[in-house]
């Protein structure tokens, strides 16, 4: 029943409910993705009119005329088959994945450069990527290259060679970023099955694929770029544990169904053999235990772990050992008589030579990886986890090998005195390694039996499980009663706008003997480097101070206070120390904010222009946040590092890390379309429990935000800290910045030092921008407060110079410091 307006016309009862977030997001993906979906239903389609969902022809003789390979596209002039055969599966497992990548992966490539461009790049890398890959083909088995022999009998179907080369097509318009992930973890993948597994659709998808790196080329304009791009600590180590990671599931690729082919397959021979040959599951785990610790090690890889690199080292170092404990030439089916050798022969010998050597080289290139890349892995576990760590595995190997050397000397039918003791090593050695203490005969008396096939798999699951529960233990120095009490005295008062600070990783904590205030502090090659003002009230900061000074001289190092404020110098001038001014923080009292007058032109202008285009705000903590809003932040900020020549700055400037904690508060800029146009984070700081004050840290603006997003975003912060009874507004420090001379002040008398610091940060300035930050934070026309260094020994400047450095970049290499100049000399 309708109702009539006050225009005449009916009007419905009841309003319809929106269309429902799922509904809209389906709607807006089938709109966005037409090629995906169309290759979905057309895969579904053919596979169906082509019999494939049920069996697939495995015989050249019987190739139908969709199908490519070398008998029939060559062999029997089916010239369009490469073409063909993108469009229809092999079988249903196949089919299964097409669908699945089309709807995930093609979409994705089509979302980055459109339909047109997706539906070209899939069919010009696919059918150019077969064709080619079936000429090589041709060539090596003329000349007698025994996987090209091997193969050309075989024919393919597959869409998935397409769907690779359109990916990589489009990674060349992604963002810095995501481009290295999809080129990284795309050629890494297929490279996996190319060296191990080594069937023809393999190697197709790898000619399609660096045809996709061609084609992006072309369809993009601007400089072409291959090279590497800084990522963060994070994403570094990320990276190197998938490579770890998809190293140790290579050889399970060519021990499944059919088997591998490829160059590398021949250490699957080293696992398959043991796991063909062993007696029961646990001789399976025994031979696999080298792949499983190499799945643990990137898990720990990822976390930074110390441990982890040395276990992934090791482990690789043993997988490197395989190659000399092969199999004999007759084993292998390879025999060379130097009299009736032919052609033939001796290519089949030099392609077994070159497998192995790339079965030897492979382990050692992760080596070389894990090497380089081993500043990015310096967290290390606990001294107690460590001894619990060691007893632990010692314990069980002891036990276990003890219990098998009794039993087999001791119970008839065991082994045999003069093997007993190579075999207890044996049972705790893969079955790769085992051939190189020679052979020794299975016992028959079952208790014997047993152990034999399970102490080493016991073993090593002990091991498994030990080498988690250490890469998970927390840091020694660190401990979390400790960061809490430093956190009470924060919140009771005390600290300086620069003092939370003190909580973020990296620091260690000291209290004084009464427990009234609380130090953080890092020591670093001897220094000990003080983050801000100590954590005290007025009158007990020049006791703290001194207690502190007193600690240090008791542990031999060199104390050294950065970024103290005025309250402070009476102190380092009683104990005659030297202090110099290392920039400038600059403060807002929100209070008595307003936007009114010239001198609030252009942050006005930005702060209106958010308005009239819809931006809203979001205060909250990350816990609030919702979970699309924290994956587009964790985007941004990893597409911001990705850009950076230079690494990541940290002591006094937080990260993704850093704004994650609880009592740290994000101001969110949000479009009126509900893109994230920027992200700041407010480091809090306290009087009696309460919020008082709050400093600006993480800034991070959207690709396509506004213009003045930054100043609308602050502007806002200072209106909620107005509303909210907040007192200071700090937009944090600015290192080696001097703050601009009020009128009728004359500038200070030039000092070696004061020249010193100035050259630097005119150096620096290309490279890290801070006189560029310090001329936007003047916007806001700030209150300036001198923040100081304060040191007692002018001639450890050149040793806290250097300790301060790494403190902000803790993983500098020579790489970094190439950078660095050329970044100077632009």
């Amino acid at each position: 029943m309708t109702e009539p307006s006050a225009a005449g016309k009916p009007v419905p009862d009841t309003i319809p409910p929106p269309p429902s977030a799922l509904r809209l997001a389906l709607g807006r993906y089938l709109r966005r993705s037409p090629i995906s979906m169309a290759l979905a239903a057309i895969t579904l389609l053919t596979a169906a009119m082509a019999g494939t969902l049920w069996k697939f022809p495995t015989s050249g003789q019987d190739a139908p005329w969709w199908a490519a390979g070398v008998s029939n596209t060559i062999g029997e002039g089916l010239w369009w088959t490469p073409l063909t055969a993108l469009f229809v599966a092999e079988n249903p497992a196949q089919l299964a994945v097409v669908v699945l990548l089309s709807l995930t992966a093609l979409a994705a490539a089509e979302r980055l450069i459109g339909s047109r461009r997706t539906a070209l790049a899939f069919v010009l890398t696919g059918a150019l990527g077969i064709a080619v890959g079936i000429g090589l083909q041709w060539l090596g088995a003329s000349v007698g290259e025994l996987w090209a022999q091997y193969t050309q009998e075989i024919f393919t179907g597959d869409p998935t060679i397409g769907i690779v080369g359109a990916l990589v097509t489009a990674s060349a318009f992604a963002p810095t970023l995501w481009r290295r992930r999809i080129r990284l973890f795309t050629f890494a993948t297929v490279l996996m099955f190319v060296l191990y597994s080594g069937d023809q659709n393999n190697f197709y998808r790898l000619t399609a694929g660096l045809l996709g790196l061609l084609l992006g080329a072309i369809l993009r304009p601007g400089p072409f770029f291959l090279g590497f791009r800084r990522s963060s600590h994070a994403e570094t180590r990320s990276l190197v544990a998938a490579v770890v990671a998809i190293s140790a599931l290579g050889p399970l690729a060519a021990l499944l169904p059919p088997g591998g082919s490829g160059p590398l397959s021949f250490v699957s021979l080293f696992f398959g053999t043991s796991v063909a040959g062993s007696q029961g599951l646990g001789q399976v785990l025994l031979a696999l235990s080298p792949l499983v610790l190499l799945l643990v090690a990137a898990g720990g890889l990822r976390r930074g772990r110390r441990f982890a690199l040395i276990l992934a080292i090791a482990s690789n170092a043993a997988i490197s050992v395989l190659p000399f404990t092969a199999p004999s030439a007759d084993d292998l089916n390879l025999t060379l008589d130097s009299t009736d050798a032919t052609p033939g022969d001796l290519l089949a010998v030099s392609e077994l030579l070159a497998d192995l050597m790339a079965a030897l080289l492979l382990p050692l290139a992760l080596i070389v990886l894990l090497v380089i890349t081993r500043r990015q892995f310096q967290i290390r576990a606990p001294r107690r986890s460590v001894r619990w760590f060691t007893v632990t595995v010692a314990g069980s190997f002891v036990v276990l090998a003890l219990a098998y050397l009794v039993a087999a000397v001791a119970i008839p039918g065991g082994v045999a005195p003069g093997a007993v003791l190579a075999s207890t090593v044996q049972r705790f050695m893969p079955g790769g390694l085992q051939p190189m203490l020679g052979t020794v005969a299975e016992p028959t008396a079952p208790l014997v039996l047993f152990l034999f096939q399970w102490v080493g798999p016991v073993f090593w699951i002990v091991f498994v499980l030990a080498s988690i529960k250490l890469l998970r233990a927390t840091e020694t120095e660190r401990s979390v009663d400790d960061e809490q009490r430093f956190r009470e005295l924060l919140r009771r008062g005390g600290g300086g706008t620069l003092s939370f600070m003190g909580t973020w990783k990296g620091n260690v904590y000291w209290f004084s003997n009464d427990g009234e205030s609380g130090v953080a502090y890092r020591v670093i090659n001897g220094i000990a480097i003080i983050l801000s003002d100590p954590v005290a009230l007025d009158h007990r900061v020049d006791p703290t101070i001194r207690e502190f000074v007193a600690f240090c001289d008791a542990n031999s190092w060199v104390p050294v206070f950065y970024s103290v404020h005025g309250r402070t110098l009476p102190t380092f001038a009683a104990l005659n120390w030297s202090t110099m001014p290392v920039g400038e923080e600059t403060l807002m009292h929100p209070p008595t904010f307003d936007l009114a007058g010239k001198h609030w032109q252009k942050v006005r202008s930005a702060s209106n222009r958010g308005t009239r285009e819809g931006v809203t705000t979001l205060w909250c903590s990350w816990a609030e946040l919702p979970p699309l809003m924290a994956t587009r932040i964790n985007t941004i900020s990893e597409q911001w590092v990705s850009e950076k020549e230079l690494p990541e700055m940290g002591f006094t400037l937080g990260g993704m890390d850093e704004l994650k904690d609880p009592e740290v508060k994000l101001l969110l800029a949000i479009g009126n379309d509900g893109s994230l146009q920027a992200i700041t984070s407010w480091l809090p700081s306290y009087r009696d429990g309460k919020a008082v004050g709050y400093t600006l840290d993480f800034m991070r603006r959207g690709e396509n935000a506004i213009p003045g997003i930054m100043e609308f975003v602050i502007a806002a912060a200072a209106f909620r800290m107005k509303d909210d009874g907040v007192e200071v507004l700090s937009l944090s420090g600015a290192p080696l910045a001097t703050k601009p001379l009020t009128d009728g002040q004359t500038p200070a008398e030039s000092t070696a030092m004061t020249l010193l610091l100035d050259t630097l940060a005119n150096t620096l300035e290309p490279a890290y921008g801070f006189h560029s930050l310090f001329k936007f934070k003047s916007k806001f026309n700030p209150e300036y407060q001198t923040m100081h260094m304060a040191f007692a020994d002018p001639l450890k400047l050149p040793a806290i110079g250097v300790a301060i450095g790494k403190a902000y970049l803790p993983d500098m290499g020579p790489k970094d410091y190439r950078a660095l100049a050329r970044t100077l000399a632009k």
